[in-house]
């Protein structure tokens, strides 16, 4: 299959790469994602999508990956490509049902997760989303923002950089997004599906743990540098807010 041109199409919705290693799954896929105006290529393997993703010209703009692929995994792969700073938006595949797969691919620095079997036009929608935001993020802003929280938080929005008492915060992608959603509202109380819609930018199941599994791992990283228990507290039946430190 040749390789995409550098530049979109005229009408194009977006360079999408789909990585599914079922034959059927993926031209339908493909040719249905370019019946919609995208312009579509699929491979069958993770090896496959990182010699793709590894070129300049018409390199992906989106990617799907299934999760069960042989060989890497699609979780593997994710956590590969934001291992190596590739910030290419990425969209799970997966015909299981389960909170905690969920939660390990957005672990892993995927943008979105989306249950097999799947309609068509939801997987389009969700692809343009995902586009307009990274579209969004690559935007240059007009001047360094940063955030304090009291004397001792300290957040750089654009370079991405996070501060407790001087100590820098390593801090995952996501784990970053939830800590800044804090920040520039500190002292307020925070909904989870607030905190979805500000961090994931997209809707979740009513019935997810994915705030409460991201909190729990801020929590740690936070007291590890010296913040005291609970910094960030729980409103019982409410949500979630984070205090002066």
């Amino acid at each position: 299959m040749a390789s995409p041109s550098p530049a979109r199409p005229a009408g194009g919705q977006g360079r999408v790469l789909i990585v599914e290693d079922d034959d059927e799954v993926r031209r339908a896929v493909e040719q249905g994602l370019n019946l919609l105006g995208f312009e579509a290529r699929s491979v069958g393997d993770a090896e496959a999508a990182l010699a793709l993703l590894g070129r300049a010209a018409g390199s992906p703009e989106v990617l799907v990956a299934d999760v069960g692929l042989p060989g890497i995994s699609g979780i593997e792969l994710c956590r590969r490509l934001r291992a190596e700073r590739v910030d290419v938006p990425i969209l799970i595949l997966s015909a299981l049902d389960q909170v905690s797969d969920r939660v390990a691919g957005l672990q892993a620095g995927a943008d979105d997760y989306l249950v097999k079997p799947f309609d068509l036009e939801e997987l389009s929608l969700r692809l343009r989303a995902l586009l307009r935001r990274a579209a969004v993020t690559a935007a240059p802003a007009p001047a360094t923002e940063r955030v304090t929280v009291g004397a001792r938080l300290w957040l750089d929005l654009d370079r991405r950089r996070a501060t407790f008492d001087g100590q820098p915060l390593d801090l995952s992608r996501r784990e970053f997004d939830l800590l800044a959603a804090f920040a520039t509202n500190a002292g307020i109380v925070l909904s989870r599906i607030r905190l979805l819609e500000l961090v994931w930018g997209y809707d979740f199941d009513t019935d997810t743990n994915v705030v409460d599994v991201f909190v729990g791992y801020l929590r740690r990283k936070l007291e590890a540098a010296g913040a005291a228990p609970r910094l960030i507290g729980t409103v019982r039946g409410v949500g979630f807010v984070l205090r002066e430190p």
